[in-house]
Formats: C-alpha cells, sequence, structure tokens
C-alpha cells in the first residue's frame, strides 16, 4: 500500500511501471539498459481516489493524462532504474497530495467607498487631461 494522505492510500497493483531507454546520463550504457520509467495510474479506473480527488487529478495533470484517463509519468533524470522508480513515484503522490487538496472557496467582495471614489476621481483627471491635448478652435472674429 502507498499512503498518500491520513485518507487516501492506494495498492501498487493499480500502479503499472514500463522500463524504457534513457535520453538522459549514463555514458555508454544510455544505448543498452533500459534505466527510464513509464509510470502509469489509471485515474479514472482508480477505486482508491474519492471522485472529487480523481476529477481534481485529471484537470491538474493535463495533458499528462490519456484521453482513456491514465496518468503517465516518464522518469528518467537518474541513472539507476531505482532512482527513476522512486522519482516517478514521488511525482505521483505529490500529484495526488495536490489534487486531495480542496480549493479555497472565493468570497465576492465590493470594492470600498473610498477606492471607487479614488478611481473616479483618476478618471476626470485624465479626462481633463485628454481635454487639454485637443487643438484649441479657430476664433470667430478672426
Amino acid at each position: 500500500m502507498i499512503r498518500i494522505t491520513g485518507t487516501i492510500q492506494f495498492d501498487e497493483g493499480e500502479i503499472r511501471e514500463r522500463f524504457i531507454r534513457s535520453s538522459g546520463p549514463g555514458g555508454q550504457n544510455v544505448n543498452k539498459v533500459a534505466t527510464a520509467v513509464e509510470l502509469r495510474f489509471d485515474v479514472r479506473g482508480s477505486r482508491s481516489l474519492p471522485e472529487e480527488v480523481r476529477e481534481r487529478l485529471i484537470r491538474l495533470a493535463g495533458k499528462k493524462v490519456s484521453r482513456e484517463g491514465v496518468l503517465i509519468i516518464q522518469a528518467g533524470r537518474f541513472r539507476t532504474q531505482e532512482q527513476n522508480r522512486r522519482d516517478a513515484r514521488e511525482r505521483l503522490i505529490r500529484w495526488v497530495r495536490k489534487a486531495a487538496l480542496s480549493p479555497k472557496l472565493r468570497r465576492k467582495t465590493r470594492p470600498g467607498g473610498k477606492s471607487v471614489e479614488r478611481r473616479l476621481e483618476a478618471k476626470r483627471l485624465q479626462g481633463e487631461t485628454k481635454l487639454r491635448r485637443k487643438p484649441v478652435p479657430p476664433s470667430e472674429t478672426g
């Protein structure tokens, strides 16, 4: 079991890992050994995630989630499979923790009287400035 928060945890069987060749560091090994990890987690099919967390995770991850609802994380920063595997799992845990936080509700507010007054005064002054820029009409007595 992988514990995410106090209430959210999921079985390791829900995670699929595939090892692929890395484009990162590794010297001569980089062309021979599959050290990078492609971690797949079926967000839509997960029974461990509450519905609201599932929806937020899909929205937060964006393009990292396939059409089928599978979150795909590729980790290839390190030279060893184990480090890349750990990195991919830590990133998955961070995504789920971030999705588990419910967004702060916005309270509608209105501007105070003084700020409205200042804004209107600034607009009036700007209007006067623009009026002074206009060309002076020719005198009719001319």
